[in-house]
């Protein structure tokens, strides 16, 4: 049996050759086996992508609220930059709800507000974020 966690992790390609080799070879349990650790990987992969889509969202926000003589047109297409790859990893991968991202909300306000807090100097304790101020609020100058 081939180690298909280090397999799929190097090289999503190479993980999905090796499946076919498996499958051509009459390997129908190992090929089932590198599928399953295939889309395990490239679920990760995804979750992944969107909560790093989110801590940049929410980080911006946050510089919006304890900056807001800094406010620039840069942080507003970086807000709307983030949504849309957000709302494009939530098309393509509709596992990745409102559920999912309620899970993950503490942990990436956490790091957002810690990189907020890092690159201004500027105390953020007390700020809170609402779905609606990261999601659906227009920002504008």
């Amino acid at each position: 049996m081939k180690n298909w966690d280090e397999i799929a992790s190097t090289s999503e390609l190479l993980a999905a050759e090796e499946i076919k080799r498996s499958w051509d070879e009459g390997d129908l349990e190992d090929a089932a086996l590198g599928l399953n650790q295939l889309i395990e990987t490239m679920s990760r992969s995804e979750r992944r992508a969107l909560q790093s889509q989110l801590v940049r969202l929410m980080h911006h926000i946050i510089k919006w609220k304890i900056q807001p003589e800094k406010r620039s047109k840069s942080w507003i297409i970086s807000i709307k930059n983030a949504r849309y790859e957000i709302a494009g990893l939530r098309k393509y991968t509709p596992s990745l709800n409102e559920n999912f991202i309620n899970s993950i909300w503490e942990e990436a306000f956490i790091e957002a507000l810690d990189e907020a807090e890092t690159e201004t100097d500027v105390s953020a304790k007390g700020i809170q974020l609402t779905w609606d101020e990261v999601f659906e609020k227009p920002y504008t100058l």
